[in-house]
């Protein structure tokens, strides 16, 4: 079941590029899933059909309570990483042995064809990270791997943009900087089109992710190169915080981004991510805006102009 959230209500694409507005008293599927669940869509009657390049199509879910970032999830960029490290004459560095996240702002989220926004405080070294995400259905406490899946509402995709600038202080010890502030500026959070549910898939996943700036192709690997399966880590994640119906788990960006070849973001430029069996994430970027911290300090150290 592939269902979307829509100016129009919360609809199921029954058919493609056709869209069945469900007769249900929400706009966001976040807010389904903490009220009466990913069943009542299943069941929902159908008001009316309308194309689904008629309609404008929101982030799947608006506001998550929190969204779980899992880092070096893939072998390509595990070994992509190694290799950036024994470069900057740190080989010593390992690996950790299990998955590495951080928890970032649902106010981050925007949907597909809005604006990722550079921050005026961090414009420089801003970078894209195409990954495959999952959205929590039941809530999901300390359960077993085996019992994972059931409390999945389904997947979706995600844009997993950073400010490596502020990531780079943290790597050099900078006590004010954190990983999660680097991922967690407005609308560096891009999510969608749909949710597709996991009765879609296989275990272990294997879909095609390919991520395109400005057309060019700079990640294209597989899920099955994933360290960790979505099972593994929601079945670790949940023994460290209660997952809640609506949460957003980020599994990991491949190889490719742009922080190794040294092509950040940069106004006008076009990211799209593709995941095979969910669709394509397509957003703009846009200028930073006016800074009004007169006198705050900048990612760099430096007073803000």
């Amino acid at each position: 079941m592939r269902l979307y959230s829509t100016a129009l209500g919360i609809a199921r694409e029954d058919s493609p590029g056709e869209l069945s507005l469900l007769d249900l008293p929400f706009t966001d599927l976040g807010a389904l899933l903490r009220g009466p669940g990913i069943a009542a869509a299943r069941a929902a009657a159908v008001v009316r059909r309308v194309a689904l390049d008629g309609v404008r199509v929101h982030a799947p879910v608006r506001r998550p309570g929190k969204i779980l970032i899992v880092g070096l999830n893939y072998r390509s960029h595990a070994a992509e990483a190694l290799e950036m490290f024994a470069a900057m004459g740190r080989p010593g560095i390992t690996l950790p042995t299990e998955p590495n996240f951080q928890v970032v702002a649902g106010s981050a989220v925007v949907g597909p064809g809005e604006d990722i926004r550079l921050p005026a405080v961090a414009a420089g070294q801003v970078d894209y990270e195409g990954e495959v995400a999952v959205v929590i259905g039941r809530s999901a406490t300390a359960v077993h791997a085996a019992e994972a899946v059931g409390h999945l509402a389904g997947l979706t995709v995600a844009n997993d943009v950073s400010a490596r600038d502020i990531q780079q202080r943290v790597m050099s010890g900078d006590p004010t900087a954190s990983i999660g502030v680097s991922k967690s500026f407005d609308t560096f959070k891009p999510l969608g089109p749909c949710l597709v549910t996991p009765d879609e898939f296989d275990e272990p996943l294997d879909l095609r992710l390919r991520t395109l700036v400005n057309g060019e192709v700079r990640q294209d690997d597989r899920t099955a190169g994933f360290i960790h399966g979505v099972a593994e880590l929601v079945s670790f994640l949940s023994r460290y915080q209660t997952l809640e119906p609506g949460d957003v788990v980020l599994t990991g960006t491949p190889r490719g981004a742009g922080v190794f070849s040294g092509r950040h973001l940069r106004p006008g430029d076009v990211v799209e991510v593709e995941v095979e069996g969910i669709g394509a994430l397509r957003n703009r970027v846009a200028a930073a805006p006016v800074a009004t911290n007169a006198g705050l300090p900048t990612s760099a150290g430096r007073p803000a102009p």
